[in-house]
């Protein structure tokens, strides 16, 4: 990464860590990572597993920074916001980034002033392993040097994808940020499918994890769609076939649909709520 600035994290939750942990793992310098929060036993575990400087004065960690990291409840993130609009006198200097769902830019500008410069970024959890998928939306408040540094970090921790407007990283946040939480219900549900004809519970976990790894390696790899790659694996009549028409038959594209428009929605309600 070329452009090296210190970046501050306000809070120290999952996200976070996994965002923090997969920068310093794809070799962000950690004398060049800030992170506060109001308890210790969180830094504490990132500054001895990653060597970051760690504080409990959000102040403290914005003063050094160049990039401020708002990594904290919506339902807090006003209160935070007022904290730094009053005490730190340069934010116009310092690039915002926002990984709170929900909450708007339009929104932000009334929390910390018109003239800041703000990415909102929607990250997932699998950033911590290196397999994340982060949406990013601004608007022309910032330059293409922030764009591309805010890109190169978070692709440390996986892929991004730029959008074009707030409605469609709530659409991505309905599916990337939320869709690790879908696969690991359908995941838990095979598992079990397994245990109940007779695996035990280990060996059902290590086949059906493997296979949720092997079937999205491929898709990435392959040209075709989605679509055509279950068609190429369901030989007609074959069992296959068989279980795939028991997952038709219960309106699986149905149940997908219903379940991201539950997340779009909340998430527009939340923009409502701050």
């Amino acid at each position: 990464m070329n452009d090296i600035r210190n970046i501050a994290f306000i809070g120290a939750g999952n996200m976070t860590q996994s965002i923090v942990g997969g920068m310093c793992k794809s070799g962000y310098p950690a004398d060049k990572v800030w992170v506060s929060n109001p308890s210790d036993a969180k830094l504490e575990k990132m500054k001895s597993e990653l060597g970051v400087n760690t504080s409990n004065d959000n102040l403290e960690v914005v003063n050094n920074a160049d990039a401020i990291v708002l990594s904290v409840k919506p339902q807090l993130m006003a209160e935070v916001c007022a904290h730094l609009r009053e005490n730190v006198h340069n934010l116009t200097d310092k690039l915002i980034i926002t990984i709170a769902a929900g909450i708007r830019i339009a929104k932000y500008r009334e929390y910390l002033g018109e003239n800041i410069r703000i990415i909102r970024v929607m990250p997932n959890t699998p950033s911590l392993v290196g397999q994340g998928m982060s949406g990013l939306v601004t608007d022309n408040s910032v330059d293409d040097a922030d764009k591309n540094f805010v890109t190169e970090a978070f692709n440390g921790v996986g892929e991004t994808l730029w959008v074009s407007d707030e409605d469609q990283l709530d659409i991505l946040g309905a599916v990337a940020g939320s869709g690790p939480a879908y696969f690991f219900e359908f995941m838990d549900s095979l598992a079990k499918a397994a245990t109940e004809l007779g695996f035990d519970a280990e060996k059902a976990r290590a086949m059906v994890q493997q296979t949720c790894l092997g079937a999205a390696q491929m898709a990435k790899e392959s040209e075709l769609s989605l679509e055509n790659l279950r068609k190429q694996v369901t030989s007609k009549g074959g069992s296959t076939a068989k279980g795939v028409e028991a997952y038709q038959d219960s309106d699986l594209h149905g149940i997908s649909e219903k379940a991201v428009k539950a997340a779009v929605n909340r998430n527009q309600e939340m923009a409502k709520l701050f």
